[in-house]
């Protein structure tokens, strides 16, 4: 069983142009059309992108995986531990991370050390193994192939300036933040999407409490006794313990955001803990880029001031 360790991560070195990217598909087929558009943009940033071998392929049986398991995972292994990449960028996510992130050699990918990965949704499968496995740094952020990077500008220049430029974006939080449990609060961010926390909780290798930890939590098409569900059965399991703070960003397509609130504030209000709601990450239309491993601090002002959230350190070096 893994302890996760309290500490920050590793962070890994800032890009600058000309550094060569490479980009798999850990989860879910890409369309053809997104993924050329999204290496445009890379490239319009004067990045090399790569694409890794399988990112195209479609699983001969189960249509909603790119390529069989093992192909993903050597996609991402070859990737992370070639040394003439300098960053791994997730085409989209979906559904498939859970099956093959036992195949990849997390030794390996610890002793190439840390680059920026970035990747949100499924992707969230990944982040918990770098930081638990590798103890990596990594970037919950937009995805190459998917609509919010290719039409949304604020997301995507945020991303550009926490790749290129990360002490610019040490405070995060749309005007949309709000104390939903006033309090400020320090700790590690970790997190995710919410359904592949509590879908992980319980394996070999996930987290046994989260002391020390400052949780960043959303998700998309989850209704809310679903919801309810998922935090419940974080709570039960004793993944939550210690936490000291919990980071809320979009909940799409997840019903009526009054009864999404509902659910967080009787999940979460007993815990004592400050909570921050809509703070502008995950599938919602402006995604902002949220690094995981690094310290932080999340301030909701009982007062109805502003809400942030700012990391102690630029996300990469």
């Amino acid at each position: 069983m893994t302890v996760w360790r309290t500490a920050p991560a590793d962070r890994p070195s800032r890009l600058r142009p000309g550094s060569r990217v490479a980009v798999v598909a850990p989860s879910g087929p890409v369309p053809a059309d997104r993924l050329e558009a999204g290496l445009g943009v890379l490239r319009e940033w004067g990045l090399e992108p790569v694409v890794a071998p399988h990112v195209r392929d479609v699983h001969p049986e189960l249509d909603y995986l790119a390529g069989t398991d093992a192909d993903r995972a050597a996609d991402l292994q070859a990737a992370w531990c070639d040394p003439a990449v300098d960053a791994v960028l997730c085409a989209r996510g979906g559904y498939g991370a859970h099956r093959m992130v036992d195949l990849v050699d997390w030794a390996a990918v610890r002793a190439a050390g840390p680059k920026a990965f970035v990747g949100y949704s499924d992707i969230t499968v990944l982040h918990e193994a770098f930081a638990l496995r590798a103890g990596f740094a990594t970037l919950h952020g937009p995805m190459v192939a998917t609509e919010a990077f290719l039409k949304d500008e604020p997301t995507r220049e945020h991303l550009r300036a926490t790749l290129f430029e990360p002490e610019t974006v040490l405070t995060l939080g749309l005007d949309t933040a709000a104390a939903l449990v006033p309090g400020r609060a320090r700790g590690v961010l970790y997190g995710g999407c919410v359904s592949l926390l509590a879908a992980d909780a319980g394996t070999p290798h996930s987290r046994t409490d989260a002391r020390g930890g400052l949780l960043a939590i959303e998700d998309t098409g989850e209704e809310p006794y679903r919801l309810d569900g998922i935090l419940t059965r974080l709570l039960r399991s004793g993944a939550l313990e210690g936490v000291s703070g919990v980071v809320c960003g979009s909940w799409q397509e997840c019903g009526p955001y009054e009864k999404i609130r509902a659910v967080l504030a009787d999940r979460f209000g007993p815990l004592g803990i400050p909570v921050i709601e809509e703070l502008g990450f995950g599938h919602g239309p402006t995604a902002l880029t949220l690094p995981l491993g690094v310290e932080a601090v999340l301030d909701a002002p009982a007062d109805g001031g502003r809400c942030t959230l700012t990391v102690a350190v630029p996300a990469l070096r």
